[in-house]
């Protein structure tokens, strides 16, 4: 096992990741930029190194700087977190050439799944479903519009190498497609250094379900069952829970499967997800995720299992702790993520939180590295606080997330806690019946 771990992110996950180590007897050290010198991962961490000025393009993602905090102090290993370097395959193998563990799967499945189009045609042959598109990034417009015609519009076209909806443009005819086609590749280019772009069938109505696996270097894998990540805005989620109350068990079974099919044709190693798209009883591949996510308390909620301890495990050589049949799947669990953002206009909220009193009783977990008087910086994400109600079953849970929004005080900052309320009492919401679309009704 690591005597010491270097934790290359910020925030909550950085704070998640400490208490995993500190329960596995583990040594951290927090680095952070100049902006986040008072923040709580710098002052529980064992070490601390500043990185670099407040912009993340100078500091967390500063590769050199991360190497050299972690030669500096000894660290074995460094765990990226979400975000920031935590899918980048370049730093991966800085890691592996400097022989520190990097905490995440091997630098070449990074970059095949991180390269959208290459992923699709990578899990396609083995059986998995993906929506018509285009084999691999489009050369030019002349076969976008082609294949557009071959599989129907609406399309979406989609950066290569992205993520998070930059890069993603949706068309309903051939002007439209030819407009945002260039659109599409600049902002892929600027976000991604790559215009590649490639084009899929778009689903009007769809879910996005989203399966947990974990898998060691001994060939064993895993799945945690799934996530429901319908509700979101711009492809951002903003509320995740487990299980879905759209599959039934033999459509879980049949998306369990190909989640494991999917993995295990890069023969994933640590903790990925693997997201489907989910409209009339068939389902598609869209992407994996090569890193621990967000909602990833979602899942601890519903089965036990510490997912940031196991990937520290396995990163260090040993086997899972449980095979498939260990798991057990225990009530209904659903996170909220609160922005520091107008629950309206969406606008972000930065400033100095004045008060905060986070929500407890029976049920609840709250995932923050905010507290009163600290700062909710401009340059970073806006997230407050992940919030996560676990009950016996679907309507509990709802209950006791309602009761969590409505005692949690954050004051000095506008935040979206009114949008989920509005959310949880949404009679829709409560019957399970949604899409992706769901958040639509709410924006002006």
């Amino acid at each position: 096992m690591f005597k010491k771990i270097l934790i290359a992110n910020r925030g909550e996950i950085a704070l998640r990741i400490i208490w995993a180590c500190r329960e596995l007897g583990i040594r951290t050290v927090a680095v952070h930029s100049e902006a986040d010198v008072d923040s709580l991962h710098v002052r529980f961490a064992d070490e601390d190194v500043c990185i670099g000025p407040a912009r993340a393009s100078e500091s967390y993602l500063n590769i050199g700087a991360v190497i050299a905090a972690a030669e500096i102090t000894d660290a074995e290993a460094i765990h990226p977190g979400y975000g920031f370097l935590s899918e980048s395959a370049a730093f991966a193998e800085v890691c592996k050439a400097c022989k520190i563990t990097f905490i995440g799967p091997k630098p070449n499945v990074l970059t095949l799944m991180g390269e959208k189009s290459k992923a699709r045609e990578t899990v396609a042959a083995v059986g998995v479903p993906v929506l018509p598109g285009s084999d691999g990034p489009v050369a030019d417009e002349a076969e976008l519009i082609q294949v557009a015609k071959s599989v129907g519009f609406p399309v979406i076209v989609k950066a290569s190498a992205g993520g998070g909806g930059r890069g993603m443009r949706i068309a309903n005819d051939e002007d439209e497609l030819r407009r945002v086609f260039p659109v599409a590749r600049e902002e892929a280019r600027a976000a991604f250094q790559s215009p590649d772009v490639y084009i899929e069938k778009y689903l009007q109505n769809p879910r996005h379900i989203e399966f947990q696996v974990m898998g060691d270097s001994q060939g064993n894998l895993v799945h945690l069952g799934e996530r429901e990540c319908s509700i979101q805005r711009k492809h951002q989620k903003l509320v995740e829970e487990s299980p879905s109350p759209a599959l039934s068990p033999r459509l879980r079974e049949r998306m369990a499967e190909a989640a494991l099919a999917a993995a295990g044709s890069v023969k994933y190693e640590n903790a990925g997800t693997i997201e489907f798209l989910l409209q009339d009883g068939s389902f598609y591949f869209i992407e994996m995720n090569t890193r621990i996510q967000v909602e990833h308390a979602v899942t601890e909620m519903v089965t036990g299992i510490d997912l940031v301890k196991e990937q520290i495990k396995v990163a260090a050589g040993m086997p899972l702790s449980f095979q498939q049949d260990d798991i057990e799947f225990r009530g209904h669990a659903i996170e909220c993520r609160i922005n520091a953002e107008d629950p309206v206009t969406f606008i972000p909220s930065p400033g100095l939180v004045v008060t905060y009193h986070p929500p407890g009783g029976p049920g609840v977990r709250v995932d923050t590295a905010v507290h009163s008087d600290c700062r909710i910086s401009p340059y970073y994400d806006s997230m407050v606080a992940k919030v996560i109600a676990h009950g016996n079953n679907r309507d509990e849970a709802i209950s006791r997330m309602r009761r969590s929004l409505e005692l949690m005080v954050v004051e000095g900052i506008k935040t979206t806690i009114p949008l989920h309320l509005r959310i949880m009492n949404d009679v829709d919401f409560q019957r399970g019946n949604f899409s992706t679309k769901f958040l639509e009704r709410f924006i002006p």
